[in-house]
């Protein structure tokens, strides 16, 4: 399947669910405690996470969509700091404070193992679910889906109420469900079980012809619109009604960490499915995503290019001719991703020696080279009415099969300087006896922080002598 990813900046999410604060205390491990038969740690790094539906925010918000968090908390310190960091990530938030202690999660990690994990956490009581509901009806509002990220803490107690508002306001609900009653999301637009808690519900599944048909009898039962199944290294199940049943083996060729791989899928199909896609696409979305995040230590999200890579690496390579638009998507995600993006332009009419040695050298300099070519009337402008010998498409075909270069793209003014303003590369390449500052967009490049670096044409090498040399001169 060829999914495109789709562009979440106007999707506005919903999360209603149990909050927590996930921390991560880091340190070596050399010795055993002479006290017990336990490791000595060590404790040089700690830091704390959003956990739980927070989490599922932080997923929805990396994607670039805009979200709101309802929850509960505790009255202490652990709130302010869960608060600070959901609000340093642009997640909107509403909590209600409880006397109970805010949930949190504190795990003892050495050598990137965790060993041991200590939870802090008690049932939240004396839930003012009128004043929840109350919120919850105000911000539907401006709300284009609904999450319900339940963990068992207290919140999803009105869980019928919530659905019951959501379809009375014609707004998608979707739901991680939690426990062993699921006729709680009765009507709900999706659930996501993990295979755990889908076989605590319909019993035990040998095989996919199995998780089929109980799946498809619990959606019937529960009136759902479709019955999503997390199966971990046997990737998902999506169950639709009057539909075939759809098994999507993982994408993850590596596990390192499981931690909130729930909260990544269910944010994503969230996010997609308010941003018009339909379901099938949206939890291939949902499925490259989690392939992602397992790969990552703990309750990971996922950017938006990092998606944008998956996409590609599953569907096709945009290496070679690009048009603008593309490039710019593929440079954004190459420094993201820490790679140095080196640029030159030409007319590369005739390709010879000097050329492929000018092009070796420039993409020594960095991770990814851009060619920009000149379009045949600037070619004409520049060389004459008998240039250039070889149309544009000829020229671009030829240079996005060199080993070299990664992306070749036209450009028809004068000198590619609009064109580099956009790129920004990291690294502006020219050959010759130029001066940085006669280098179209050089003063822009090193404005921003790069570079511009002049090489030396090999000796001996010039397309012009090529065609003086064929018409006998």
């Amino acid at each position: 399947m060829n999914t495109k990813l789709p562009d979440f900046t106007n999707v506005k999410i919903l999360v209603v669910g149990d909050v927590m604060l996930d921390r991560y205390w880091h340190g070596d491990t050399r010795r055993i405690s002479p006290e017990a038969p336990v490791p000595v740690v060590h404790i040089k790094d700690l830091h704390d996470q959003p956990g739980g539906a927070a989490n599922v925010a932080l997923n929805i918000g990396a994607l670039g969509a805009n979200v709101t968090l309802l929850g509960i908390t505790g009255n202490d310190a652990n709130a302010k700091t869960l608060y600070k960091l959901l609000d340093d990530k642009r997640v909107t938030c509403h909590f209600q404070k409880s006397d109970v202690p805010t949930t949190s999660k504190l795990r003892i990690i050495s050598h990137n193992q965790q060993l041991i994990r200590l939870d802090f956490e008690e049932l939240y009581h004396h839930i003012n679910y009128d004043a929840l509901l109350k919120t919850y009806k105000k911000q539907l509002a401006h709300t284009d889906l609904v999450i319900i990220s339940d963990y068992g803490k207290g919140i999803a107690a009105c869980t019928r109420e919530l659905i019951n508002i959501a379809k009375e306001n014609h707004i998608p609900i979707i739901i991680d469900p939690k426990g062993k009653d699921f006729s709680i999301y009765k009507h709900a637009t999706a659930i996501t079980p993990n295979f755990h808690e889908f076989e605590a519900i319909v019993g035990p599944c040998a095989n996919e012809k199995e998780i089929a048909e109980k799946g498809t009898t619990l959606l019937q039962q529960l009136h759902l619109g479709a019955l999503l199944i997390t199966r971990g290294a046997n990737g998902m199940s999506l169950i639709q009604a009057n539909q075939p049943v759809l098994h999507i083996p993982t994408k993850s060729q590596e596990v390192y960490d499981v931690t909130g791989a729930g909260d990544t899928v269910i944010a994503t199909l969230g996010s997609a499915l308010a941003a018009q896609v339909d379901m099938g696409d949206a939890v291939e979305l949902a499925n490259s995503t989690a392939g992602i995040a397992v790969r990552k230590f703990g309750s990971a999200t996922v950017s938006v290019q990092e998606l944008r890579r998956a996409l590609r690496k599953h569907n096709e390579s945009f290496l070679g001719i690009i048009d603008e638009e593309r490039l710019l998507q593929e440079v954004e995600d190459a420094k993201e991703h820490g790679e140095t993006i080196v640029m030159t332009n030409g007319c590369f009419d005739i390709i010879h020696a000097g050329h492929i040695a000018y092009l070796e050298q420039a993409k020594e300099l960095g991770t990814r080279l851009i060619v920009a070519v000149n379009e045949d009337e600037s070619v004409r402008q520049l060389k004459g009415d008998t240039r250039p010998i070889n149309p544009l498409q000829s020229r671009m075909e030829v240079l996005a099969g060199l080993r070299p270069v990664d992306w070749v793209i036209p450009f028809k003014e004068d000198t590619p300087a609009k064109l580099i303003k956009k790129i920004t590369p990291n690294i502006l390449v020219k050959g010759g006896d130029y001066k940085p500052e006669e280098i179209a967009g050089a003063d822009h490049v090193i404005a921003k922080g790069g570079t511009v670096k002049i090489l030396t044409f090999v000796a001996n090498h010039s397309s012009s002598e090529i065609i003086k040399k064929i018409q006998g001169e």
